[in-house]
């Protein structure tokens, strides 16, 4: 049973219901169906910071022109296993997953893809592209950029962005390895589940506009680097691949997701993949990581823990729950999108819902 204040949705009713709400925008019917299916896909994983509360933001932005609606996306073949995927700000997810057919296509024509997107809006959970490299049989790594909310370590103002990584192998059981993490302790988009829901958030989560750690989702001014200089150092990284690679602005410069939803992002993501059967006998290669998992699955769990997981793997358990049982959404959120109003317009500058 839902928790109060949530609702459980069957998945086609939910991307129905997010689809008509981005087409009542301003979004042609091809990208709406691509987002409205990622952000199904994310609240199904139990991932909701990328999913339904996400949707009054994309619609005002998608209404007041922060989107390309008629994007020309590109493919630009830079060398033998390269290439550049210009984006034409587009909507995130329509350009990413579009990005990727053609990284797939030079990854199994070359063997190795190394294939930036440029020019695109948020692209929601990284494990979305990454999970269907590896139901094609690559090994696949993803990396994007997002906007300065994070304090770096050891300083006090925001410089990086939460700057996500994600990676998928293909396996010989049922389901590929997928893993995706923020490099923060937590993504923004947490901060935003918090509030929509009303809960207090771990103080190790993020300060507030005096650099303090605060529990109050309402208080956050910056993110919070995974362990101290580690997270810090792969951020950094990733924003010198997905933006400063690509001709993109960096760090501080990155468009504010939240500022100006006039504006079009200019964001970067950028795609690693390798076709096993380069490297190796690709059957062979995925029996080995299919008994790696079985492996992990049998080691003896510590005291507090029911099972030895995979990363990534409870979003995966929680995906084939949801879709047997229905996905839950905040119940104010269902209800607006059921409602005939298309965007809120009750922006707060900081991505609230409300």
């Amino acid at each position: 049973m839902a928790e109060p204040g949530i609702t459980l949705v069957d998945a086609a009713e939910l991307k129905e219901l997010m689809k008509k709400k981005f087409m009542a925008a301003g979004l042609p019917e091809a990208p709406a169906e691509e987002t409205a299916k990622h952000l199904t896909y994310a609240d199904a994983c139990g991932i909701h910071s990328h999913g339904t509360v996400r949707v009054a933001y994309y619609a005002e932005r998608i209404a007041k022109g922060g989107v390309n609606l008629a994007p020309n996306i590109t493919f630009e073949k830079t060398g033998a296993a390269s290439g550049i995927v210009h984006g034409d700000n587009g909507m995130g997810q329509y350009v990413c997953n579009e990005g990727l057919d053609y990284a797939i296509d030079l990854g199994k024509e070359s063997g190795v893809a190394a294939v930036g997107v440029e020019k695109t809006g948020h692209s929601g959970m990284l494990s979305y592209y990454v999970k269907r490299a590896a139901e094609n049989g690559l090994v696949a790594i993803a990396m994007c950029q997002s906007d300065p909310m994070v304090v770096p370590y050891g300083g006090s103002e925001n410089y990086f962005g939460t700057n996500p990584i994600a990676f998928a192998a293909p396996t010989d059981l049922e389901k590929p390895v997928v893993f995706d993490m923020a490099t923060t302790v937590q993504a923004w988009g947490k901060i935003l589940d918090a509030r929509s829901k009303g809960k207090a958030i771990p103080d190790t989560w993020a300060v507030d506009q005096n650099g303090d750690p605060t529990t109050d989702p309402n208080e956050v001014a910056g993110l919070l680097p995974i362990a101290g200089p580690k997270g810090y150092g792969l951020m950094m990284m990733v924003d010198v691949i997905a933006g400063s690679l690509l001709g993109l602005p960096f760090g501080k410069h990155v468009s504010s997701m939240y500022e100006d939803l006039t504006q079009k992002r200019n964001l970067g993501q950028f795609y690693i993949l390798l076709d096993p059967a380069r490297f190796t006998d690709p059957a062979a290669f995925k029996h080995r990581v299919g008994e790696m998992v079985a492996e992990l699955h049998a080691i003896k769990p510590a005291s507090g823990f029911k099972s030895v997981r995979l990363p990534g793997e409870g979003s995966q358990i929680r995906y084939q729950k949801a879709m047997e049982d229905g996905i839950e959404v905040a119940t104010e959120i269902y209800d607006y999108l059921r409602s005939d109003t298309v965007h809120l317009d009750m922006y707060d500058g900081k991505g609230a819902f409300a």
